[in-house]
């Protein structure tokens, strides 16, 4: 496979999957990715920070005119490093107060069985986040709940009747230190803001 590599006199380049470049234009394909120079880097910088920005606002933010923007935005869209843009809405103000950290154990480890779980967990909107754990426990899930009698009611009604489901095991939050969706981008050359 082929790399291609373009620079102007400011622009670094890092390695990623590949791109396709001509010189009439000055948009980056990234469907299939190589490269992100410092533009691209700028872009899902600024973009995670406020997924708002008019195309105007975010082309003066990165230092691009706004055509040579708008393309780079799209390609990034297009090879999916955006995957999406959302409203982040306060748990608190809409009456979700309680954060719970459920560790699943899971009865059987089979292909079957945790696809079937898997599945069942998409479908619940209370649980908002779930990963495969390493050490004890096969997920971990973070729930969201009015209150404490509404979680208690929420794991013995459906939690515990996951399929597969051996033991529960929760931890409630006391208070968010830090709540970001914004990923770290100095691993790939910018600095934070």
């Amino acid at each position: 496979d082929r790399k291609v590599y373009v620079a102007d006199a400011d622009m670094s380049l890092l390695s990623l999957p590949r791109f396709s470049h001509t010189k009439k234009e000055s948009c980056l394909k990234l469907s299939t990715m190589e490269t992100l120079d410092k533009f691209d880097l700028a872009i899902l910088n600024e973009l995670q920070m406020d997924g708002r920005l008019t195309n105007a606002e975010l082309a003066s933010r990165v230092g691009l005119s706004a055509a040579p923007c708008w393309r780079r935005v799209r390609a990034l869209e297009e090879g999916g490093f955006i995957k999406g843009y959302h409203a982040e809405i306060d748990r608190h103000r809409i009456g979700l107060g309680v954060l719970a950290f459920v560790r699943i154990d899971a009865d059987r480890n089979t292909g079957e069985s945790t696809r079937a779980m898997e599945d069942a967990i998409r479908k619940i909107p209370e649980i908002v986040s779930c990963h495969y754990i390493s050490g004890a426990g096969t997920f971990e899930l973070q729930v969201v709940s009015r209150d404490l009698d509404t979680f208690s009611q929420f794991a013995r009604n459906v939690l515990i009747n996951l399929p597969n489901v051996k033991d529960l095991h929760t931890s409630f939050s006391l208070g968010e230190v830090k709540d970001s969706s914004a990923l770290p981008l100095q691993h790939l050359g910018i600095a934070p803001r």
